[in-house]
This record gives structure tokens, C-alpha cells and sequence, in this order.
């Protein structure tokens, strides 16, 4: 990399990157409310292997506070009930036969507390990933300085670029662990 765009245009992708993460993990966590990605860590053993259970069904919402599993082969009902039930996540799957209905508990005072930690802890990593981002930018641009692929103003100019996304990403980081936190303690 040697122009001070192609720095800040891999900078600005790598940060993106990071809040995707955060958004994808913190899609996991259970707020109390019906979500399909839920149950996209389930894997299910089917045919000889380990596949993600939306291979073997399709996953609704019936209401905000049950999932329902449509399970294709109607022979995989026994391995999808079992994958959900010991996949961790605090759900008790029930099979009608037709379909698999997993109902979702209420959670307590203090597990909302405990997932808002989590929450929390995933924005902190976010925010360290984006500052990591913003340190190696500073020093792709003093790197492509020395080399003399440009002037020291326009390195300057490009670490202020850098620290500008650096701010927004963060701020965004932490808009976006708020509005999860709120979710959670929502009753």
C-alpha cells in the first residue's frame, strides 16, 4: 500500500468489519424475544454429519415468544429436538409431530443483568478491534511517509482522516451496544 486513499480505504473496511462482528454476535443473544438466529449455532446430526439445523428445516417465529422448527424429513425430528436441547441455550424444545415448538422462557431480572455484560464485553472488543484498525493505519501511513510515497502534511492529514473514523466507528460501536442493552431489559 502506498497512497494515502488505499490506507484509509482498507482502514474504513477493516473497521467495518469489526461492527459486523459485533452485530452477528450480539444477533445471538437472546433479548427474550423470538429470533430465527438464535438457533443458528444449532447443528444437527443428520446423514453422517453435523449440519446447521436451517439445512435439515425452516425455522418461524409463531409469536415473540416461541420458535418453530419445520423439520423436511420428518425421520430427523428426534436429532433436531435433541441438537436445540443441548445446544445450551437454556431451551426446551417440544415435537407435536408436525413441527417442533420451542417456547422461550421469560428470563429473570438477574440473567438480564448477566446478558447485558455480555453485551457489554462484546462492544469493548469491538471497540479494541476498530483501535487496533487505527493503530495500524497510522502505521501504514508513517511506513508509506518514510518510503517517500508522500509529504509529511499529507500523512498528517491522513492520520486526522484515520482518527475521524476512528471516532465514528466507536461512537456507532456504542450506539449499537445501547440500543441491544435496551432490548434486553425490556420486559
Amino acid at each position: 500500500m502506498n497512497t494515502t486513499k488505499e490506507i484509509l480505504h482498507d482502514c474504513e473496511t477493516r473497521m467495518v468489519k469489526a461492527l459486523d462482528s459485533l452485530r452477528h454476535e450480539l444477533s445471538k443473544i437472546r433479548t427474550g424475544r423470538a429470533s430465527t438466529a438464535l438457533l443458528d449455532t444449532v447443528h444437527v446430526e443428520a446423514y453422517g454429519s453435523e449440519v446447521p439445523i436451517a439445512q435439515v428445516g425452516n425455522i418461524n417465529v409463531t409469536d415473540a415468544h416461541s420458535l418453530s422448527v419445520q423439520v423436511w424429513d420428518k425421520g430427523l425430528m428426534g436429532a433436531v429436538e435433541k441438537a436445540i436441547r443441548n445446544a445450551n441455550l437454556g431451551l426446551n424444545p417440544v415435537n407435536d409431530g408436525q413441527a417442533i415448538r420451542v417456547p422461550l422462557p421469560p428470563l429473570t431480572e438477574e440473567r438480564r443483568k448477566e446478558i447485558v455484560k455480555l453485551v457489554k464485553k462484546f462492544g469493548e472488543e469491538a471497540k479494541v478491534g476498530v483501535r487496533n484498525v487505527r493503530r495500524d493505519s497510522m502505521e501504514h501511513l508513517k511506513k508509506a511517509e518514510k518510503a517517500e510515497h508522500f509529504s509529511e502534511d499529507e500523512r498528517k492529514r491522513g492520520e486526522d482522516e484515520v482518527q475521524k473514523k476512528t471516532d465514528a466507528k466507536v461512537k456507532e460501536c456504542d450506539s449499537i451496544v445501547a440500543i441491544k442493552e435496551k432490548e434486553v431489559m425490556a420486559v
